[in-house]
């Protein structure tokens, strides 16, 4: 049976479609298809129904993708593994949140870029690099949620803590942190809120991690970068959710302050998303080692 048929069976059968498989293979759509019905015409079996949008496998489809993924990808990282050496002359195009990629994905990988590794890097929110990376536009994406269907694996990457903060003289009018402790959310009810979104998502979490309940007041500021909500914070516009990575630098030269230290701090985790297969890739596999290297000291 051709390893060419198989490989692209697999391509399709992660990809749900043979547009997108195809270009993923660098083949046109008419080539792909072609393929598929050759090899079912091998087997004498049908390999995915057609539908409107997309294709779905049979029974048959499911059972062949089973056995041989794992053995096509195997042989993937064998023909791939002549290209360790050049592995640093190849181009990793990462994309992920703008603030997590700045402060801790490149940082991490500057050691592979000294090497000669070159990275282009891109912005944006789940669902637009997941269709990135699914387009074959994207290499490897961080995301905070997971990836549904077989074409894009994700491995968790590190959790980050939230803390409530402020600016020294909000936390002052308040009474300081052990009377939010003991008023809870009926201290911060009216306070001004800064947030990156209409819909409050940070201080929602929060809001309902910790107190159980949503949050009343609307969004002072609203700016869609947390860098510039800590700036915000840190000038007295209100109060804030900011993941710890991005102001514990703020909290320990008090521009900033928080306003509570719950038991169980509310948590996000990072994931590290590629597409099924392409970690046979030495640059891709390199860099993904590195990060998840990096990550146990965040």
């Amino acid at each position: 049976m051709d390893l060419a048929l198989l490989r692209t069976f697999v391509t399709v059968h992660r990809a749900g479609s043979f547009t997108r498989a195809a270009a993923l293979l660098g083949l046109s759509q008419p080539a792909v298809t072609s393929q598929i019905r050759a090899l079912e015409r091998q087997l004498g079996r049908p390999l995915f129904l057609r539908l409107a949008r997309g294709v779905r496998p049979t029974t048959i489809g499911d059972e062949l993708a089973h056995k041989i993924a794992p053995h096509v990808d195997a042989l993937l990282e064998i023909a791939e593994a002549d290209l360790d050496e050049q592995w640093a002359n190849r181009t990793l195009h990462l994309a992920g949140p703008p603030e997590f990629t700045a402060l801790r994905a490149l940082p991490a990988l500057t050691p592979l870029i000294a090497q000669g590794l070159t990275v282009r890097a891109a912005h944006g929110l789940a669902e637009e690099l997941f269709e990135g990376l699914a387009a074959g536009h994207h290499d490897l994406a961080i995301a905070t949620v997971r990836p549904r269907g077989r074409l894009l694996t994700a491995t968790p990457l590190c959790d980050e803590e939230h803390v409530l903060v402020a600016a020294p003289r909000w936390a002052a009018r308040l009474g300081g942190a052990a009377v939010v402790r003991e008023t809870g959310v009926h201290a911060l009810e009216h306070l001004p809120v800064v947030e990156v979104h209409e819909s409050l998502p940070f201080v929602s979490r929060y809001w309902s991690a910790v107190f159980d309940s949503k949050p009343l007041a609307a969004g002072a500021v609203v700016v869609p970068d947390l860098r510039a909500v800590l700036a915000s914070v840190a000038a007295g516009a209100g109060i804030g959710v900011l993941p710890r990575y991005l102001c514990s630098d703020a909290l320990d030269s008090g521009e900033i302050v928080a306003l509570l230290d719950p038991p169980v701090p509310p948590l996000r985790t990072y994931f590290l998303v590629v597409r099924a297969g392409t970690l046979a890739h030495p640059h891709l596999a390199r860099a993904h080692e590195w990060l998840l290297r990096a990550a146990v000291s965040w």
